[in-house]
């Protein structure tokens, strides 16, 4: 079968299974012919579990209602848990151990129909927002493959962008779902603070993390909305679930909308000019459209954030990594930790409760500072990143560095995320823009708490006014 079925979305994907146009084995076959095609060159994936993929799709006939049947899925090697599939968290220190149980997510997706078919690269534990992990190697970006997909779901991003596939988990800490889709070109959604259950793994502390997906046109991103969110029993966070429905709310107008937009970064760091050209055209498309819009930015003590976010972020590395060597079945080897971790597991240890409380407490009530804004403002309009993809290996520390460097030079590239996991809103990166170089520049959409329904109808609106979904990679299944 030709890959270009692979082109179409997951909607459509399933369709074609449900018509019989297709059936579920010939669409995952085509998905692990891909695979085998073009992951040599990106390293997307690092596990496949081609038999029992082929296995499910077989148990699966045309007639099938259900809104992913038979469409192939990647799952992120990192916090989503796979029933008898390794997951490794991009650690040597985990081993090959293998869940008795799926996440959540995995489970919902699964009883929608979709077929998962492998593990994507991750850097190791999530941390740093590049796919570099020292166990599997780095993910290359299909649209120049000297650069980063970004990360940490940069195997997923990857795998979407060149078309092994039409849709990818992914989860998002700092930026992670949005900056490899700013880097691979995609539509890449961090839902609000309690829309998607982590479970069965604990929430962070303040609730940062949030899975989602990965996709290349905002009503698959919708339609996966629909199937992952809602609560789970135990969660600590809950958001109240969409009245119309996510999809519904995608194929509506949003309305005229209050949007105030920044070219600037709130910690001062250069921005490049691919990266302010592309907010400063989809400011000048949105005005075109009807809304209302104006420079304008949310307060934010660039130094204060910086000091309590990188405090928790690195307090809870140590708890993790040893966590997940106890799950994994034995105490946690420091040897068999990258550099970076290694370093970040001393200074957890070395962190107060005091201290940590500390900040849990500032970046709580800098939460509320922030938020002042979206009582004058419906959405707030920023660049993804600071810069274009990065060349592979561009955060490596220099001679003499220290490892910990990684994340002051990756703090540079990625201002705009990581306060909008601290907030728990809503934020969607769209790939309305690409360098004269042919690299992929997201623009950053951050919406009100609660306002999944408003991002993607405004996403969908400004799909419709400048589609993106025919712009294909080098390295790709259409080619």
């Amino acid at each position: 079968m030709p890959e270009e079925i692979l082109l179409r979305s997951a909607r459509d994907q399933a369709a074609a299974v449900r018509a019989g146009e297709v059936s579920a084995r010939e669409l995952v076959e085509t998905c692990l012919s891909a695979i085998e095609r073009l992951d040599a060159e990106l390293n997307a994936f690092v596990t496949l579990v081609p038999e029992r993929a082929l296995a499910e799709a077989d148990a699966m006939s045309a007639g099938d209602s259900r809104p992913l049947a038979g469409v192939p899925v990647a799952i992120k090697d990192i916090l989503a848990l796979t029933e008898g599939i390794r997951t490794t968290f991009g650690m040597r220190a985990t081993g090959d151990w293998v869940p008795s149980m799926d996440s959540a997510v995995v489970r919902r997706l699964r009883e929608a129909g979709a077929i998962v078919v492998g593990k994507t690269n991750v850097p190791e534990l999530g941390i740093l927002p590049v796919t570099e992990p020292h166990r599997f190697g780095a993910t290359r970006n299909p649209w120049d493959t000297a650069r980063t997909p970004g990360g940490s779901s940069g195997g997923s991003a990857a795998a979407v962008a060149a078309g092994m596939l039409s849709l990818a988990h992914g989860n998002d800490g700092a930026g992670s779902i949005r900056i490899p889709a700013s880097c691979s070109g995609l539509v890449g959604l961090k839902p609000g603070r309690g829309t998607v259950s982590v479970a069965p793994v604990p929430n962070d502390t303040i609730g940062l993390v949030t899975d989602g997906v990965l996709s290349r046109t905002v009503d698959d991103t919708a339609l996966a909305l629909d199937l992952l969110a809602g609560y789970e029993l135990g969660d600590p966070f809950l958001a109240s679930p969409s009245a119309e429905g996510f999809t519904a709310a995608a194929a509506r107008e949003p309305g005229r909308l209050r949007i105030g937009y920044a070219t600037e970064a709130p910690t001062g760091v250069p921005i490049h000019p691919d990266c302010v050209t592309a907010v400063e055209e989809t400011a000048r498309l949105l005005e075109s459209l009807g809304h209302e819009v104006e420079q304008a930015s949310p307060q934010l003590d660039p130094e204060g954030f910086l000091e309590h976010f990188t405090r928790i972020w690195f307090a809870d590395v140590g708890p993790g990594a040893k966590t997940l060597a106890a799950v994994a079945g034995g105490e946690l080897d420091r040897g068999q930790l990258e550099p970076l971790t290694r370093q970040l597991v001393e200074i957890a240890e070395a962190t107060s409760a005091s201290d940590y409380i500390g900040s849990v407490s500032y970046l709580r009530t800098a939460s509320r500072v922030l938020l002042a804004f979206w009582a004058d403002h419906d959405v707030w309009l920023t660049p993804t990143l600071a810069q274009p993809p990065l060349e592979i290996g561009a955060l490596e520390p220099g001679e003499g560095e220290q490892p910990v460097t990684m994340l002051a030079k990756a703090g540079e590239w990625i201002p705009f995320t990581p306060p909008i996991n601290v907030t728990g809103q809503p934020a969607i990166s769209l790939p309305l823009h690409h360098s004269d170089a042919g690299l992929p520049i997201g623009v950053h959409l951050v919406g009100p708490h609660g306002g999944e329904d408003l991002l993607l109808s405004l996403s969908a609106q400004l799909e419709a006014a400048r589609p993106w979904a025919e712009r294909r990679p080098a390295v790709s299944a259409s080619t």
